[in-house]
């Protein structure tokens, strides 16, 4: 999201102190609520507000609803050195993903590549900054997700699948890590909102109404479409199977029966780490990856292009530019924090000015 007159901007770790504070007061642990915070920071700095300080106040509520588990009793089960589920226990995805990468780290420096599988956690944030978390240990990370069905299907009358993402990290020496964070479906849900509250048109092809038939009125609209039509609904049934019924804990087929308990709100995911060591020089690897990036930006630059950027590396120079100034909030989602701050008892920080 573009940085508006009217947000106001706020040191990004008054930010995640006060983050944590509301979470913590909404019945996380301390150092889980850090955590939470820490993610939504991430993104809030990157650019990706739709995942970042507007998340609390719908965490919040999940904690509240008793959606999310504030006190999970997490636990890895592993039958190799090279693979592991975590079970979750309904925690917040960032606590239950933090905790996986991590587990994907360690397992992959002694296994060379380590899978973590990830069941029965809640919204998972976004799944970017877990495979930066594994990029920033020196590895390459892979992440997939698989949530409720909000998407159309190739096909299919009505929502089918979800808007299932995946994102890939690769660490660099001298270029900011390469990241790669996108989901399956054409366009977010929240754009789709954003599209209704002001009135604008939809692309063609991008979203369709309850019973799948596509429509740019967003009036109409209530679901996404996928990514490239039958591309986009395929790789979300292949994250599906590749997390949710890999885990033993599937999704999408007690979603679509009569189980009383399948629309109950879940997400899966699984998590890839693989240690460049292990197919040889590591340094050789990080050298020669920044030689293919600086060889794709050297590239001719497109007519009405601004120039060549790789994935992540935009998102990466606007969180220095946050980092610097401050991390833009929308007068709405700062109004939504204060007021539950005043009732939970958290002071918030003073904003330092606008954009």
């Amino acid at each position: 999201m573009p940085d508006t007159p009217s947000s106001v901007l706020v040191p990004a770790e008054d930010l995640r102190t006060f983050s944590a504070a509301l979470l913590e007061k909404g019945g996380l642990s301390p150092e889980h609520a850090r955590t939470t915070a820490d993610v939504f920071t991430w993104a809030a700095l990157r650019g990706v507000d739709s995942h970042g300080t507007a998340r609390v106040p719908a965490y919040l509520d999940l904690l509240a609803q008793g959606i999310a588990n504030p006190g999970p009793r997490m636990r890895v089960e592993a039958a190799t050195p090279a693979a592991a589920v975590l079970h979750a226990d309904r925690a917040p995805g960032p606590v239950a993903l933090t905790a996986a990468a991590e587990e994907a780290v360690r397992r992959a420096r002694d296994a060379g590549v380590a899978a973590v599988g990830v069941r029965d956690t809640v919204h998972t944030g976004a799944i970017g900054c877990y495979v930066s978390k594994i990029a920033d240990a020196g590895l390459i990370g892979l992440a997939f997700v698989a949530g409720m069905p909000n998407m159309g299907y190739t096909g299919v009358k009505g929502a089918a699948v979800a808007t299932s993402p995946l994102a890939v990290a690769v660490p660099a020496r001298a270029h900011a890590p390469l990241l790669l964070d996108m989901a399956t479906a054409t366009i977010a849900l929240g754009k789709i909102r954003q599209a209704k509250a002001s009135g604008t048109p939809l692309p063609e092809g991008a979203a369709a109404t309850a019973d799948g038939t596509p429509t740019t009125d967003p009036e109409q609209a209530v679901m996404p479409l996928p990514l490239g039509g039958a591309k986009g609904s395929g790789m979300s049934l292949a994250f599906e199977l590749l997390t949710s019924v890999l885990v033993g804990a599937p999704i999408l087929a007690a979603f679509h029966s009569d189980d009383p308990h399948g629309r109950r709100h879940r997400q899966n995911a699984l998590l890839i780490a693989v240690d460049p060591a292990a197919f040889g020089d590591p340094g050789a690897f990080t050298a020669a990856v920044d030689a293919t990036l600086a060889t794709l930006k050297n590239l001719p630059v497109a007519a009405g292009a601004d120039g060549v950027h790789y994935p992540g590396e935009r998102s990466a120079s606007v969180a220095g530019r946050r980092g610097a100034q401050g991390v833009p909030v929308t007068p709405k989602v700062w109004r939504d924090l204060v007021e539950r701050a005043e009732r939970l008892g958290v002071v918030p920080p003073r904003p330092h000015g606008t954009p």
